[in-house]
């Protein structure tokens, strides 16, 4: 049975801070956030996200709703092996040989949709401006 390519690296150590960050997270906007600090800082993600100006902390603040509302999760499906098969399904398609961070951040803008979208505006880029700059490396 064909697995798919295993991460690179950079990829297992985005991954391992993961799964330990994530648990903590109060909801998935709080979970959006930890990938893009994680990401930012490794790999092929971490270059395009610093080229963008992505900084640590948040440009602007985003009002979160509170857990006791209705914004903690519900669901607490493993996030983090979603993204990790969502990234392999990438790498495959691209025909390389392991998962790469890029993949990761690629993953997470589809596990996360909006969430992820909102926590990139909050760091002063967007979703398109993201992927504009990973596209030259799928050519």
């Amino acid at each position: 049975m064909n697995t798919g390519p295993a991460p690179d690296l950079d990829a297992a150590m985005v991954l391992g801070m993961a799964s330990t960050a994530i648990p903590f997270a109060r909801s998935r906007a709080s979970e959006a956030e930890r990938w893009l600090r994680i990401l930012r800082l490794h790999g092929e993600a971490g270059a395009t996200l610093q080229a963008l100006g992505v900084s640590e902390a948040p440009l602007e603040t985003v009002e979160h709703p509170d857990p006791a509302d209705g914004g903690e999760r519900a669901d607490r499906e493993d996030v983090v092996a979603s993204v990790s098969e969502g990234a392999t399904e990438i790498a495959r398609r691209r025909d390389a040989r392991a998962v790469a961070t890029r993949d990761i951040l690629l993953a997470v803008m589809d596990v996360y949709g909006n969430e992820f979208s909102e926590v990139l505006r909050t760091h002063g880029t967007d979703r398109e401006e993201v992927l504009e700059r990973l596209e030259p490396a799928t050519a």
